[in-house]
């Protein structure tokens, strides 16, 4: 059985901000690959992929870099990568490598900016989940509590991209306060994050997702089309998009919003759902009971999954 981790789970890990690794999926960076229950999850090649992120980060590369060498980890990855694979994660600030554990790494450049060991790291991580959850006193910044009510603090490094007045620093500052049920601060923050950044895909998403909610119909599809524009890869805003155009009568461009969802993200199992509720309602009855069929297999456990199977029923009537 393959093992997940919850994104509180990789924060307490990586002793990465929540809101940063959320910022990091939203933005395509790096992230989880597996989403159950309306929740992401990360699978073991996923943890490994974001430590290399962390550290060639912290190390100074430019984003660009460490995305196209992260990506290029994740597919030389064996599938069947676990805690105690005998590999090695090497970077020399160009390649990054996986190699089997005993092989010697030559880096091309001369000097080894990132490497560890995926047996050590495994131990790392059991040794950090098996850990209580206590918050010491006087200690630093506070993550969101967790599920079972004990805050977790969580030391983040410093880094360029999260230090002084960036846009980013309002990104993180917003997402914080928005979890304090502080929305007028979060929308505040937000917009100055925009200001400063006007392509920031996630922070254009989150604000529209908050205007959405207050009835602002117009200006949330504004942001969610500027997003996707910005980022045509990040599933949640097009996701948005769809469900605000379906609410304004606009169905055909729903439905085509949605398609894209899927295809690009086909593990996103809420857009396969309001995709198949709308295909029914359309007529596209064979379409419908692919999508609704699809949705269970990524989520047979919610609520939700009772009215996929109602529907499914009512198709087959």
């Amino acid at each position: 059985m393959i093992e997940l981790y919850s994104v509180r789970d990789v924060s307490r890990i990586l002793a990465v901000q929540e809101s940063r690794l959320r910022y990091w999926m939203q933005t395509g960076f790096v992230g989880p690959t597996v989403r159950k229950g309306g929740r992401f999850y990360y699978t073991f090649p996923d943890l490994v992929a974001t430590k290399a992120a962390k550290d060639l980060v912290a190390a100074g590369l430019p984003l660009a870099k460490i995305r196209k060498n992260v990506e290029a980890l994740k597919a030389a990855l064996p599938g069947d990568t676990h805690p105690a694979a005998k590999l090695r994660i090497c970077c020399d600030g160009e390649t990054i490598v996986a190699l089997a554990e005993d092989v010697a790494f030559q880096p091309i450049g001369g000097q080894v900016v990132m490497a560890f060991t995926v047996p050590s790291f495994g131990e790392h991580v059991h040794q950090v989940l098996a850990m209580p959850r206590v918050m010491p006193a006087g200690s630093g910044p506070v993550d969101t509590s967790t599920a079972d009510g004990a805050p977790v603090v969580v030391e983040d490094n410093a880094t360029e991209a999260n230090g002084g007045g960036t846009a980013y620093k309002h990104f993180v500052e917003a997402c914080a306060a928005e979890d304090r049920g502080d929305s007028v601060l979060a929308e505040h923050l937000f917009r100055q994050a925009i200001d400063l950044e006007p392509t920031m895909a996630a922070a254009l998403t989150n604000l529209g997702n908050m205007v959405y909610r207050q009835g602002e119909l117009e200006e949330a599809r504004r942001l969610y089309e500027r997003a996707v524009e910005h980022d045509p890869n990040q599933p949640e805003a097009r996701y948005n998009l769809a469900n605000l155009l379906e609410d304004l009568g606009e169905t055909e461009a729903a439905l085509t919003e949605l398609r894209r969802v899927c295809a690009a993200a086909p593990e996103f199992a809420d857009a396969h759902y309001n995709l198949g509720i709308m295909l029914a309602g359309v007529g596209g009855t064979a379409q419908a009971r692919h999508h609704l069929e699809r949705y269970l297999e990524l989520d047979a456990a919610s609520d939700w999954a009772l009215h996929a199977r109602t529907f499914l029923n009512q198709l087959a009537a």
